[in-house]
């Protein structure tokens, strides 16, 4: 069973399903997958934050056992977690939304499984999942790529977080997700969640940049992580171009390699209307 982990609310299940079809339509293999989902409620804190609605859930499970019968989809409402530990800290204002904090509650939830990939939902896999997968992380908390900014801004093993493959047995047991959520209920982070996870962090493996690219799609690519990123022309200008955003994906980027994958979610989420007799 290969165990990938989402976290958010309806904002991003685009990027979900699109990653999750990626991922299905790289990989060749027999080896069924299990994709777990946190999503919760703090609709006290913007209206939109709400948990994934069921049809959507429904529809991610469906279109996942189209691959394989033995597919699954297992949701998990964070709420409680969430609310006992952060709500009020000082990073509930997070860069991108109180989301990102909670696959810190990795460690805790039940039915989690001793080796997990955590993925942020603007991901898409250019080549097999399991170049990433079968890595070995025996002995490491769990293994990243450079974050391409960090590596010449803070310091040249600075990982980003968008992409781990984590050992959740020994991070269990060096405390890793219990060390970083006190980080995050104590002190203001610049990035909250990944700076949390690098300070609480005993031994991580270092991947390749393909593992994890952020500005680039190259042959080798495995991961490309449609991340915010800094463009020169025809100015200096910063864009958040996420994959569902399938039009600045081909006008800007001239990306045509994710064309059958965006064929097929759009397929999946504008369904023919049929005739009435």
């Amino acid at each position: 069973m290969i165990d990938i982990l989402f976290c958010g609310n309806d904002g991003v299940f685009d990027g979900m399903l699109t990653c999750a079809l990626s991922i299905l339509k790289r990989t060749d293999t027999r080896e069924p997958f299990r994709f777990h989902i946190f999503t919760m409620d703090v609709s006290h804190l913007d209206e939109r934050y709400t948990c994934i609605p069921r049809e959507h859930i429904r529809l991610l499970e469906d279109t996942v056992k189209r691959y394989n019968r033995e597919n699954a989809v297992k949701v998990y409402d964070v709420t409680k977690y969430y609310m006992k530990a952060f709500s009020g800290c000082p990073n509930e204002g997070a860069y991108c939304s109180p989301y990102t904090l909670i696959r810190l509650f990795a460690d805790v939830v039940k039915g989690i499984p001793d080796k997990l990939l955590y993925l942020d939902a603007d991901i898409m896999f250019n080549r097999d999942v399991r170049l990433l997968w079968d890595t070995d992380v025996d002995g490491y908390e769990y293994a990243a790529a450079r974050d391409h900014y960090g590596k010449y801004l803070i310091g040249p093993n600075y990982i980003n977080a968008g992409v781990l493959l984590f050992n959740m047995r020994l991070a269990r047991q060096t405390g890793l997700f219990r060390k970083a959520r006190l980080w995050i209920k104590r002190k203001k982070l610049v990035f909250a969640d990944q700076s949390a996870l690098i300070r609480s962090t005993t031994r991580k493996k270092m991947l390749p940049q393909r593992f994890n690219d952020q500005k680039f799609l190259h042959k080798h690519t495995v991961v490309r992580h449609f991340s915010k990123r800094l463009f020169w022309l025809p100015y200096p200008h910063t864009d958040n171009i996420k994959q569902w955003h399938i039009d600045k994906v081909h006008s800007v980027f001239k990306y045509r390699q994710f064309d059958d994958i965006f064929e097929e979610y759009l397929r999946i989420i504008n369904p023919p209307v049929k005739e009435q007799i």
